[in-house]
């Protein structure tokens, strides 16, 4: 897999995992704590926790073929599990492996 195709992998991933967060923080808790409904936790939970695996595997796919340091990537992985953060990393991740390894003509 080429750098290219493993970062377009770990963008999709990252904000997927980070709607899918969102929607677990700010609709599915309120519901279960508020409202007493503890079936939309249990569902989008399940959700975003599967979403969240492949976010795991999506980034170490891309830390290695970028040659990441280990507590980058740790910290990146930690992204997928602070609500919006997963946004903020995937910013940041693309401008650093655009201008590492793709260069500024395909940013």
């Amino acid at each position: 897999m080429s750098i290219s195709t493993a970062l377009k992998a770990y963008r999709i991933s990252a904000w997927v995992t980070g709607v899918g967060l969102l929607l677990l923080t700010f609709y599915a808790m309120p519901a279960k704590y508020l409202f007493d409904d503890p079936r939309p936790v249990a569902l989008i939970g399940m959700i975003h926790g599967f979403l969240y695996m492949i976010y795991i595997v999506c980034t170490l796919i891309l830390a290695e073929r970028t040659r990441w340091k280990p507590l980058f990537a740790l910290v990146i992985l930690a992204a997928g599990t602070i609500p919006v953060a997963s946004f903020v990393a995937e910013r940041k991740v693309t401008q650093k492996v655009h201008a590492e390894h793709l260069g500024a003509a395909t940013a």
